[in-house]
């Protein structure tokens, strides 16, 4: 056995002798195997965090005012879907959600689990669920409004008898 490779018939993958900058050779695999091997298994896994979300829903304790005595209770709220926490769920980052999402066969699933995470904050925000400022702001919705302040020609008017230009 030559003594800078690994004795490949024994199993035995272990240099034996300094091998300097080459030890990465001998390593078994390269990189993490990936965590979805299908995206039917991505689905599957986004659909238990969906319950997962819907079913834990965000408790706010208030004080309410019933027959003239204060009482505490319980309000739930329902929990926004986002994708950082879809991330965290299924213990990837967000950069490796986005990375599923360029490999052509996962496309149409991480599209679709986009479009379910906004269709349920907008559905939410909507119906009074959800601070619509908030997820208004996450879905990058706006009103907008344009003022010209460069027009010319502009007529000014006084409430005592007509325009001055």
């Amino acid at each position: 056995m030559a003594k800078n490779k690994p004795d490949t018939e024994s199993g035995d993958k272990t240099p034996h002798h300094n091998t300097g900058n080459e030890f990465w050779k001998y390593r078994s695999s390269h990189g993490r195997k990936p965590i979805f091997e299908s995206p039917e298994q991505l689905w599957d896994a986004a659909c238990e965090y969906f319950e997962w979300a819907t079913k834990t829903t965000l408790k706010e304790k208030k004080l309410f005012m019933f027959q003239g005595e204060v009482i505490e209770g319980t309000v739930e709220h329902p929990r926004a879907f986002t994708i950082g926490a879809l991330c965290l769920y299924l213990d990837i980052s967000d950069q490796t959600f986005q990375d599923y999402g360029k490999r052509d066969d996962f496309i149409g699933i991480v599209e679709h689990i986009k479009q379910t995470i906004y269709q349920q904050k907008f559905s939410g925000a909507v119906a009074g669920l959800m601070n619509s400022n908030i997820i208004a702001r996450d879905l990058k919705l706006k009103d907008t409004s344009e003022v010209d302040l460069n027009a010319t020609g502009i007529t000014f008017v006084n409430n005592y008898g007509g325009g001055k230009e």
